[in-house]
């Protein structure tokens, strides 16, 4: 018998996904291997495959969780230009949900998990554009304010933005582009 027992770990599932996120946030999530992952977690290679069958359900498990925790973080939000602050901090806080959460191609689009949690993310960001009023189309309004964050996070986790924030706060510099784009269209919350 070895010191290590492949038969029982106190939570399998999380130690996996853990490790998952460690190696996404290093090498991207080509880099996923569930071989190495049970190795990481102290397991037998096969263990992983009875939480998540396979890569895809590896992956399809962090997009859910990923869209769990951004729900949560915008929902705390007072309104759209908050919303969007909090889009930028939940893409910097967590990088390897984000590199998974917006490639389908990675994931089981009709994962039950994954359903539920992009809709209750999905919601939070209607409820930041129902705030608004005397919009035209607010559907679009929600794409515009969606695309904004997102572009700036996605530019900011790749590095893209560096010499143009210097030493501004990345959620500082997110307000002001906000203000400059959308003058008038947006609340402004409270000290600004």
């Amino acid at each position: 018998m070895t010191s290590r027992s492949t038969y029982h770990h106190g939570d399998l599932r999380q130690a996996v996904l853990a490790a998952a996120l460690d190696v996404i946030a290093a090498d991207g999530p080509g880099a996923l291997s569930l071989r190495d992952l049970a190795r990481r977690a102290g397991v037998s290679h096969a263990a992983p495959a009875h939480h998540f069958k396979d890569r895809t359900g590896l992956l399809t498990a962090l997009a859910a969780q990923g869209y769990g925790l951004l729900a949560e973080t915008l929902a705390a939000a007072p309104d759209l230009r908050e919303r969007g602050v909090r889009y930028v901090r939940f893409a910097v806080e967590h990088p390897a949900h984000f590199q998974v959460m917006f490639q389908p191609d990675l994931l089981r689009a009709d994962d039950p998990d994954l359903l539920a949690a992009k809709e209750r993310a999905s919601a939070e960001l209607r409820a930041g554009v129902a705030g608004l009023t005397d919009l035209p189309d607010a559907r679009t309004a929600g794409i515009a304010a969606w695309s904004l964050a997102h572009g700036f996070a996605t530019l900011l986790l790749a590095h893209n933005v560096r010499d143009a924030l210097g030493d501004s706060d990345p959620e500082d510099y997110f307000r002001s582009l906000t203000g400059l784009l959308f003058a008038g269209q947006l609340p402004l919350t409270e000290g600004e």
